[in-house]
């Protein structure tokens, strides 16, 4: 099977992301009433480019290429694509950074209460530990560390594990954001 960089046209070291339209309205979502300018890109344009940029290395430089009929390229709404598109990915950064600040506020919320129950649940663990050599003593202050311990899960799972796809996303968006875009006719 040949490597995915084959299957992408190259220029200058930078891997081409062509799209080719009929029509400029194909690469913007339609029920969004916005000014063209600012109208979100179409789902399926808008993960087309974002997967291509998550298929390669970090490292690896990209550029946008929308192909268009002649007389469209030449447009004055063509020449409102590639703000558009920045536009659009610049939005996105924005709303990954409030999806992280708001992630990592629950996340240590989340860890108070998760560190302030488990401390409870320690001092009452070994409270019941020194009154009661039974067993069902035992039972319920083994139970009370279990619990106590669960208690860290959430936080635990926010700030070690969902932070960091937020953060890659953000990236990817901001990479997107910055890229070079050029219009040009369908080559017939």
């Amino acid at each position: 099977m040949a490597d995915l960089e084959s299957l992408y046209k190259k220029e200058d070291d930078r891997i081409l992301i062509e799209i080719k339209l009929t029509s400029i309205m194909q690469l913007f979502n339609s029920f969004d009433p916005a000014p063209f300018h600012e109208k979100e890109l179409d789902t399926a344009a808008e993960h087309y480019i974002i997967d291509t940029v998550k298929d390669f290395p970090a490292k690896t430089k990209f550029k946008i290429i929308i192909y268009l009929p002649k007389d469209l390229a030449e447009s004055e709404q063509a020449k409102k694509i590639k703000p558009a598109i920045q536009h659009h990915f610049e939005y996105r950064v924005m709303s990954a950074d409030r999806k992280f600040r708001s992630h990592f506020r629950h996340g240590r919320s989340t860890m108070l209460i998760g560190l302030s129950f488990l401390t409870i649940a320690l001092l009452a663990r070994q409270m019941v530990s020194h009154l009661s050599q039974q067993l069902a003593a035992q039972i319920f202050a083994d139970a009370l560390l279990i619990i106590g311990w669960a208690a860290m899960w959430e936080p635990v799972t926010v700030l070690l594990y969902e932070l960091w796809p937020i953060l890659k996303m953000k990236k990817v968006y901001q990479e997107i954001s910055e890229m070079e875009i050029d219009i040009l006719p369908t080559a017939l």
